[in-house]
């Protein structure tokens, strides 16, 4: 049993999950999971893209049992990438916010394509495509897992923090518009 602080064991726990961001596990994110494990509100076999290596991994730091992948939560599967036939993607945009790293690039009304070396195979960009133009693909060329999950979660803070901004920012215009009609006087008849 680790008897390091609760905040500890979620930062080694999240260190040793793929940061892939994809859901499948059933939380938002790879810390949220993190701190569920730790808690003792989640197993350990929920990350499908983390498979086998990750479930020892996690049973070896927590000197819990090995369990067998879940399979509520998918199946294990060499990395993927997404894709795009660049020829049917409509420049929607609907695929960018969902990305968690931002591997996808594109504006609105101009077609769109997939960085495969940022992309993190979770799938997220698929389901809100209007067009399907997203198909995952398996990696051409297998990228060196070593460096990737601290860079995934790089990534992936810099993407929360760009949407909480951007938030923030939408609230403050809108707060200013209400505040600009409040001012206006009603006309008098």
């Amino acid at each position: 049993m680790n008897t390091e602080p609760a905040s500890d064991v979620v930062a080694r726990i999240d260190a040793l999950l793929p940061q892939t961001q994809c859901t499948r596990c059933g939380y938002p994110g790879c810390r949220p999971y993190a701190a569920a494990i730790a808690s003792g509100d989640a197993q350990i076999n929920q990350c499908p893209p983390g498979g086998s290596a990750t479930i020892r991994a996690l049973a070896d730091f927590l000197g819990r049992d090995v369990l067998q992948l879940n399979p509520v939560n998918g199946v294990e599967s060499p990395p993927r990438v997404a894709w795009i036939d660049e020829a049917r993607c409509i420049g929607c945009a609907r695929c960018l916010p969902p990305c968690p790293v931002d591997a996808i690039v594109g504006a609105a009304k101009y077609m769109h394509t997939v960085l495969a070396e940022r992309c993190t195979g979770c799938e997220l960009c698929i389901a809100p495509c209007p067009v399907d133009c997203i198909e995952m693909r398996s990696l051409s060329a297998p990228q060196d897992p070593s460096n990737q999950p601290p860079l995934n979660r790089t990534r992936y803070d810099a993407h929360l923090e760009r949407m909480l901004r951007r938030a923030s920012d939408r609230q403050r215009e809108l707060d200013a518009k209400k505040a600009s009609l409040a001012g206006r006087a009603p006309a008098e008849s």
